[in-house]
């Protein structure tokens, strides 16, 4: 009789660090990407982002909606971003609003949008961007307030 072969291989622990998922520069992906792990973005997702941190690279482009605890962009992003903690690096181009708790905007950075602060960026989705009318009876401190942000000189 054979013996079974043993897989030696440990199953990944609860909680335990995880290696970031990379998507290469010529990587293109229609569709969202949900991870609960880190990603590494160098190539493009026309699609919805969801994923613990993202780390875009120069290459990286996100058509969709990211949603993260933790954002770098040096790439172009046209959608929304919410997260608890954003950075806008020097090379980053963002069409979109930002819902963040903390941001950090970089020299050089562009952004054509909003930022909103919010304790809790994650959950919910922004005011329509053309709406400016008085809150509802039933809308709550939370809900963000929006800075308009003008896109930088070239």
């Amino acid at each position: 009789m054979k013996k079974p072969v043993s897989n030696n291989t440990p199953a990944p622990r609860s909680g335990a660090a995880t290696t970031p998922s990379l998507i290469a520069s010529d990587v293109q992906i229609e569709g969202n990407v949900r991870t609960n792990g880190e990603l590494q973005l160098d190539g493009s997702i026309t699609g919805d982002v969801s994923c613990g941190g993202l780390v875009m690279g120069e290459s990286g482009a996100v058509k969709g909606t990211i949603s993260a605890d933790n954002v770098t962009v040096r790439g172009t992003v046209k959608g929304e971003i919410r997260a608890r903690s954003v950075r806008l690096e020097k090379s980053a181009i963002v069409e979109g609003d930002v819902v963040h708790e903390s941001l950090s905007v970089e020299a050089g950075a562009k952004l054509t949008g909003r930022f909103a602060h919010s304790s809790n960026p994650t959950e919910g989705k922004a005011a329509p961007m053309a709406s400016a009318a008085a809150p509802k009876k039933d809308e709550t401190a939370e809900t963000p307030s929006f800075v308009k942000a003008k896109p930088a000189a070239e």
